[in-house]
């Protein structure tokens, strides 16, 4: 370890002490694995209007997102968990975490193995009929989408959307339900990689930290809840958090070497 050793074991102390810890993760967590951010120097922004992924955007010009999306699939297809999803998916198989609250649609929590993972921005595992509710695989819906088709529900005819979470549509209602649950019953959440700038998911750590919680933020810059932070990591997720899964089974007399694959 080196510049933040103090931070993980005194992060590391308060997971080993927790008895219901969440972890809550956005997009730094995928970024390492070639994911690109939204907000950064060469995050999704800075190449795609982001009023494409608005659902009034897309329910009159659903050809455009498609097309754009399709093109995010492509970049998605292929990447592999880092040791940032190793780490977490570590501290639940130990006990430690409860669970995984993640903002990413793209499935990294569970190829490292993490076993609950709540989704409150939606899969990129699915499309779904705007009519039917009918559920097909993305890449089927993606395929149709290269050809320049937009694509249409196999049962009803009816408009095909990414099961992600556009601007302007509520967040899945269960996984939300479930999120706030876990937020209000923790007595830890640990946040990784995230500026913490998006709501709701940001009103999550308040939650635990009101009914008397304590909050670690590990994440590479601030956050907007660093002044509330039991104890902030300024540190490479990819780096700290196996640091930290490794100083928290330490603690617990439990085998820290998972922490710290591949």
């Amino acid at each position: 370890m080196s510049g933040y050793e103090a931070e993980v074991r005194e992060a590391a102390r308060i997971l080993a002490g927790a008895r219901h810890a969440v972890a809550l993760t956005g997009a730094g967590v995928s970024t390492p694995s070639g994911i690109p951010d939204f907000r950064g120097p060469q995050g999704l922004w800075r190449r795609v209007d982001p009023e494409v992924f608005s659902i009034d955007y897309f329910l009159s010009d659903p050809a455009e997102p498609w097309k754009v999306f399709a093109q995010l699939y492509d970049e998605m297809s292929g990447v592999k968990p880092n040791p940032a999803h190793y780490a977490l998916a570590a501290l639940e198989e130990a006990g430690v975490l409860k669970a995984v609250i993640t903002q990413n649609i793209d499935g990294l929590h569970q190829a490292a193995g993490s076993r609950r993972v709540i989704e409150i921005h939606g899969s990129a595992v699915h499309a779904v009929c705007l009519d039917c509710g009918h559920r097909i695989p993305l890449s089927d819906a993606v395929e149709e989408a290269r050809k320049g088709r937009i694509p249409r529900c196999p049962r009803c005819g009816g408009l095909l959307k990414p099961d992600v979470t556009f601007f302007g549509e509520p967040l899945p209602e269960k996984a939300l339900r479930e999120a706030l649950d876990l937020a209000w019953s923790s007595d830890v959440m640990l946040v990784a990689g995230s500026s913490l700038v998006v709501s709701p998911a940001n009103q999550l750590p308040q939650i635990t930290k009101m009914r008397g919680g304590r909050l670690i933020i590990v994440n590479m810059g601030e956050t907007t809840l660093d002044h509330i932070a039991d104890v902030k990591i300024d540190a490479p997720v990819e780096e700290a958090l196996p640091e930290l899964c490794a100083e928290t089974l330490k603690l617990l007399s439990l085998d820290a070497s998972p922490c710290k694959r591949p």
